[in-house]
């Protein structure tokens, strides 16, 4: 494991502690001698993490759509900055450059980017591990959802055990290197699926 890539808010949250533990990430990342892949920006938590992986002594490499470079909000002290054209370059583009995949607290975004590494991985597109570092709690009803959805049958449930949810940064650093992507079946109903065929 060379890279990680980071997924986080773009806005501070409502808790001290949002921002307290994404500076925490980005220096133990970069003393662990890990690059940092993130969203490219200079704002929120996003820059919380590059800021201090950067200060740390790190490498940060961000990938950002046009559109947001020309809102002035992309960092300009990375170690590197690719610019692509949309938002569907830029989740291939961190794709392929990191070895695994982070969640902090964040919107609309960080659900957006997460769930499709999560679904990548489901498809066999992807066979990189996925964490959602939590911070008080934040990501508690978000499991419990994935619980639902694994009762309910839309998920396998080694498919919702193939991801990592916690606080503690050793444990979540220890499990994505000792990572073995899970070989579940997607469908969970292959009977039922072939005689709608």
């Amino acid at each position: 494991m060379k890279s990680v890539c980071v997924y986080c808010g773009s806005n501070l949250g409502n808790r001290p502690i949002y921002g307290e533990r994404a500076a925490e990430l980005g220096a133990r990342l970069a003393r662990e001698g890990l690059a940092v892949v993130y969203g490219g920006g200079n704002v929120g938590l996003m820059g919380i993490v590059a800021d201090a992986a950067l200060a740390a002594g790190g490498e940060v490499i961000g990938v950002i759509p046009e559109q947001l470079v020309t809102m002035e909000v992309a960092h300009k002290g990375l170690t590197r900055l690719d610019v692509v054209a949309n938002m569907h370059e830029r989740k291939a583009r961190m794709f392929d450059l990191s070895d695994a995949f982070v969640a902090l607290p964040g919107g609309f975004g960080t659900m957006d980017e997460m769930f499709e590494m999560l679904t990548w991985r489901q498809l066999g597109i992807g066979d990189r591990p996925c964490a959602f570092l939590d911070i008080d709690g934040f990501y508690s009803p978000l499991m419990a959802m994935m619980d639902r959805m694994v009762a309910e049958r839309f998920v396998h449930a080694d498919q919702r055990q193939d991801l990592w949810h916690g606080e503690d940064m050793d444990e979540m650093l220890a499990w994505m290197r000792a990572y073995e992507p899970a070989h579940a079946q997607k469908w969970l109903d292959e009977k039922r699926r072939a005689s709608l065929r």
